[in-house]
This record gives structure tokens, sequence and C-alpha cells, in this order.
């Protein structure tokens, strides 16, 4: 039985097949040290754009800009994504990438800079999604701002939640896992949200802003 899921798992994790500018920003952030979004997370990320019909997403974490060609995919075509990274070199490999799938300059806002203070400068309930997948100590505060910038309906999503396997195992205590499992907690019980913690990828957290 577990052979069986785990094949099933992996039959799912493939069964989106990835454009091929969107290939070429993952392997270019791998060679960069960002990571990126697994398949399956990308494509559930490109999902839940296309259902709220979002036109104002945030993302905390550029990487190389294959998240941002997921959510960019699933936003109408007058759709604007803010990308948020502290490295400019992931800001540069990131046009390069919007460039490369045809995306018109004016459909994205590349900012660099520390992420708490750019989201701090963002409007209140003016988002439809946002997508946390940055430096794992500071989720807790990007999370924060993400529900305070989300419009009710709007979907927060965050990656890594299950965190290569730890976060589950609570044998392990290492300071990440325990934030993340932590973090996970507090927002499952969190009155704001509807949440769901999705098996895909290395774990992919979304909620929908609820009314206060």
């Amino acid at each position: 039985m577990a052979a069986a899921k785990a094949s099933s798992l992996a039959y799912a994790e493939d069964f989106i097949t990835p454009h091929p500018v969107i290939e070429q920003a993952q392997r270019r952030g791998e060679e960069l040290g960002a990571a990126p979004l697994a398949n399956a997370a990308g494509a559930t990320l490109r999902l839940l754009a296309a259902a709220v019909g979002a036109r104002h997403v945030v993302e905390v974490g550029t990487g190389a800009g294959s998240s941002g060609l997921w959510l960019l995919q699933g936003m109408p075509r007058d759709g604007i994504l803010t990308t948020i990274d502290e490295d400019p070199e992931h800001q540069r490999a990131a046009r390069q990438a919007y460039a490369e799938a045809g995306i018109p300059p004016q459909r994205t806002r590349v900012i660099t800079g520390e992420a708490q203070q750019v989201l701090g400068r963002l409007t209140d309930g003016a988002y439809d999604l946002v997508l946390v997948d940055a430096d794992k100590e500071g989720y807790p505060t990007y999370v924060e701002e993400a529900v305070r910038l989300l419009r009710v309906g709007g979907v927060l999503a965050l990656d890594n939640m299950l965190w290569h396997d730890r976060v589950a195992d609570p044998a392990n205590r290492d300071e990440v896992t325990t934030l993340l499992r932590d973090l996970g907690k507090k927002l499952r019980d969190d009155d704001r949200l509807q949440p769901a913690l999705l098996p895909v990828g290395d774990g992919l957290f979304v909620a929908v802003r609820r009314p206060d």
C-alpha cells in the first residue's frame, strides 16, 4: 500500500509538464542556489490564480522567476505580479525569464529589497493572492503582512511547509522545522483563514481569507 501511494504521489508530481521557459528558469534558479517550486506546486498556484481571477498578486521570494511564471500563466492578461527579493542577481534572472516568456514589462513589478519593509508599504486588502517562498525565519512576519494584504476571498500560499518531510515527524526539532510546524498549526487555527495543507512539492499550505 505504501509503495502504491508513493507511486501515485510521484505520478501526480509529474502530471503537469511545465512550459520550456519555466524549465529554463528552474535550471537557472538551481544554478543560483534558489530552489524552484516543484512542478505540482507551480501547477497548483496557477490553478488557484485562475480560480480567483487573480489580477493583483504578491510574491515574497522571486528566485529566478519560475514561480512567477506559473502565477502569471493563471492570471488574467491584465494581471500584475509584484515580486520581492533581496538578491539583485535573482531579480535579473527573473526579468530575463519574464522577457523570454513574452510577458509585457508593465505586468511585473520587480522590487529588490527587504520583504518586511516592502510589504509594509503595500495596500491593505488590495491583493487576490500572496505567495510566500523566501527565508523560513521570516515566514511568521511575512504571513501576518500577507493576511493584511489579502482581500476577502483572496488566497494565501506558503511553500516548503512540509520541509523535506521533517515537519510530520515530531522527533525532528531543529529550528526551521519547529518554526514551520508551529506556524502551520497556528494558521490552521486562525479564524481569519480557511486552510489546507497540500502534499505537493515540499508541502504547499493554502488558505482563503475569510470575512472579519
